[in-house]
């Protein structure tokens, strides 16, 4: 097989890889400070990316330039879905803490159902599919079988970008150092101080943002958003996480990368790349049971 035809191969599945990271670092850092799956993060990523459309719309119409537009639109997905996380941290998951986990994961699985017809049914003509602005360079660079697309490094540039200042954030600075303290033992965090409800809605809106990351990165990937997108997203992003080993921040991201590159060779191994899907999944299901707690094992004293 040509070395150029697996080169490009590789560049879509780093792309896809970045995504899937972004949404599994959600579910960690979720899992990290409440213990809870938030079943609706699928769905926040998906009216990010709507955020993102119905901004750039706005601003086209009074003539905004395409260079600020795509700045405004990073910035009123990311803060929207960052305001909708902590909405749903505070009115959700939280007055449901001493409630069964089960509870919490069917609210939120509820919650994400009614984003998704929301967007259907009130977003005009939801139902339908929506081009998304070509707000990257469209450049593209022919080497051999190989065509490099500059959105396509732009996008994984921005994504790997999410991610550092994301474990910065975490381990630099002092709201960072919070999280980590009542992820690994909330009571102690209460007793040293730590205001316990700020640090989780901080956490629950940031991780939200990273999926509005991931939203609008694969709109203007696809250049194609839809009401549904969120679904197999969230599904993979979770599986992603469960994968690296739910809890572990490294683990999200390397499960994110690995089940990109499940796909990947799943779309080379066989002829139909419609299977790629089921390979994948098929792949994951395996090394779950082979490894019940994730390839990177989260430790006790550090779970984010």
């Amino acid at each position: 097989m040509d070395l150029g035809f697996l080169a490009q191969f590789f560049v879509n599945g780093l792309v896809l890889g970045v995504i899937y990271a972004l949404v599994a670092v959600g579910f960690t850092l979720f899992f990290g400070v409440l213990d809870v799956i938030k079943f609706s993060h699928g769905d926040v990523l998906m009216l990010g990316a709507f955020t993102a459309l119905a901004t750039y719309l706005g601003l086209s119409d009074i003539g905004v330039a395409p260079g600020v537009a795509l700045i405004l639109v990073f910035v009123a997905g990311i803060a929207g879905m960052a305001f909708v996380g902590a909405i749903v941290c505070k009115f959700l998951v939280l007055p449901l803490r001493g409630a069964p986990q089960l509870n919490t994961l069917l609210i939120t699985l509820m919650f994400g159902t009614v984003i998704r017809e929301s967007v259907r049914l009130f977003y005009p003509s939801g139902s339908n599919p929506k081009p998304f602005p070509k707000l990257l360079p469209d450049n593209a660079f022919e080497f051999g079988n190989l065509t490099l697309r500059l959105d396509s490094c732009i996008i994984v540039l921005l994504g790997i970008l999410a991610i550092i200042f994301t474990q910065l954030f975490i381990q630099k600075t002092k709201f960072g150092l919070a999280i980590r303290a009542v992820a690994q033992d909330e009571e102690t965090a209460r007793l040293m101080g730590v205001n316990f409800k700020t640090v989780v809605l901080l956490t629950f809106a940031l991780g939200s943002a990273l999926a509005a990351v991931g939203g609008i990165s694969t709109g203007l990937y696809y250049q194609e958003i839809n009401f549904a997108m969120g679904l197999m997203l969230g599904l993979i992003g979770f599986s992603s996480a469960v994968l690296g080993g739910l809890g572990s921040l490294y683990g999200a991201i390397a499960g994110g990368f690995l089940f990109a590159a499940l796909q990947t060779v799943g779309a080379v191994w066989f002829a139909v790349p419609a299977y790629k899907d089921v390979f994948a999944f098929a792949v994951v299901i395996m090394l779950m049971a082979w490894r019940p707690t994730g390839l990177l094992a989260e430790r006790n004293e550090e779970r984010v």
